[in-house]
């Protein structure tokens, strides 16, 4: 190990596609597309439609692709075309990222949360189901659209939340952001709902430097999708407009960065779990860290985009003492961007002591490990929305923490980062 270790982000997109995604960034700009929309787009989604439309089992599929400006795009484009509209009801994972839930907003709708199972962290079936009926029968009717997501790749218990849904009726839009190139029963996921969200944000499994793509049943929904996210035009050989429509279209420039970057989906995701691997051998003897694997069901193929784990609640940190006594003054993990300042270092609902004490600890060891993702239905800025809960997401983001898996991490990175965590376990 070199004396002056370099920061082990907690996952970072990009690998080297040997000049791959130079040459069709260079093809953009020679040829003057460098706008939302171009032959690198169309290119890519097709690329990204060969990936989705093949199973495992050597079967294939006729999903569509539209490549867009980001997932969240995506989500807000997809529930748009399942007629979502202001006052209308939308079930959503509540242990998820911001993006799976806000687009509802955008649209005048209301999120109903719905907490998570203990094998994958994902989507409570049975909590699904109880929603649906309460919602219809205290408004009248049933919720326009389900959002489940593949929390840090693992595939949510796709047969029993595709059979509620097609009871009741209700499209799925399936939020795999994070869980590109999982797959359950060999068949890639966003591929069995009506929709399927896909980001290439900068951490993601592929990276674009920022966009996402929405993975269509068909080609009409594929049209609506990009008649939207290009502004809506009518055929007229003017500007006319019969709906209120996005730029969300993708760039020419971006979609380049996507085809070289397909060149290597493979190897990350075979990457990620080799790094899943090291870190169950390495940690299977360490105190108190139980990491987060897939059910024991062959059905189920996470690409671990993420490994989490959960920390013992009686496992002391060192520091643990300081934890929460000063107020955070920049964003966590060097993340980007401006974060509003706050008067108060703690909050009603926060990761237990010894968990912010082993982020500040490993974060001294230029190591990131972040907490998992707070609940929707535990943030403020959805303190109205309707929840139904069961305590399993709440107790997971007390103890939980998530560790690097990105293309760099190497084996060394993994046994120095195991280390680290030894280190600082002081009883």
């Amino acid at each position: 190990m070199s004396q002056e270790r370099k920061t082990i982000y907690l996952c970072l997109a990009h690998m080297s596609s040997e000049g791959i995604e130079q040459k069709y960034v260079q093809e953009a700009f020679d040829t003057n597309w460098v706008v939302p929309m171009g032959p690198n787009v169309n290119a890519f989604e097709q690329n990204l439609a060969d990936f989705a439309n093949h199973n495992a089992d050597g079967t294939s599929l006729d999903r569509k692709v539209v490549c867009l400006s980001a997932g969240t795009a995506a989500v807000h484009l997809a529930l748009i075309a399942c007629g979502v509209q202001a006052g209308d009801e939308v079930c959503v994972q509540s242990f998820t990222f911001c993006a799976s839930s806000h687009p509802i907003t955008y649209l005048g709708a209301k999120p109903v949360f719905i907490d998570s199972e203990r094998d994958t962290w994902n989507m409570d079936p049975e909590l699904l189901e109880k929603a649906i009926i309460d919602r219809k029968a205290k408004t009248g009717k049933y919720p326009k659209a389900i959002i489940p997501v593949a929390l840090y790749g693992m595939p949510y218990q796709v047969d029993k939340i595709m059979a509620i849904a097609d009871k009741y009726g209700i499209p799925v839009i399936e939020d795999a952001a994070e869980g590109m190139g999982s797959r359950f029963s060999g068949q890639v996921l966003g591929t069995f709902g009506k929709f399927g969200v896909l980001s290439f944000n900068g951490n993601k499994m592929i990276t674009t430097s920022g966009g996402g793509a929405l993975i269509c049943r068909n080609a009409e929904d594929a049209n609506t999708i990009m008649w939207y996210a290009t502004q809506a035009r009518d055929a007229y050989p003017y500007y006319e407009h019969t709906s209120i429509g996005y730029n969300y279209r993708m760039s020419n420039v971006c979609a380049g960065i996507g085809r070289g970057q397909m060149t290597v989906l493979d190897a990350h995701i075979a990457h990620h779990k080799h790094v899943q691997e090291l870190y169950r051998t390495l940690l299977k003897d360490v105190k108190g860290i139980t990491l987060h694997e897939q059910p024991a069901d062959e059905r189920y193929d996470s690409n671990f985009w993420l490994c989490a784990a959960t920390l013992d609640p009686s496992v002391r940190i060192q520091g643990q003492e300081n934890a929460y006594k000063e107020v955070i003054k920049t964003a966590v993990g060097g993340a980007a961007g401006v974060i509003k300042a706050v008067d108060s270092a703690t909050t009603d609902c926060q990761p237990n002591e010894n968990v912010e004490a082993l982020r500040v600890f490993m974060l001294s060891k230029k190591v990131e490990c972040r907490p998992v993702w707070k609940p929707m239905h535990k943030q403020p800025v959805y303190a109205d929305a309707v929840s139904y809960t069961n305590g399993v997401s709440e107790a997971l983001f007390k103890v939980g923490f998530c560790l690097p898996a990105g293309p760099y991490v190497s084996d060394d990175d993994v046994r120095y980062i195991v280390d680290c965590i030894k280190e600082a376990i002081v009883g």
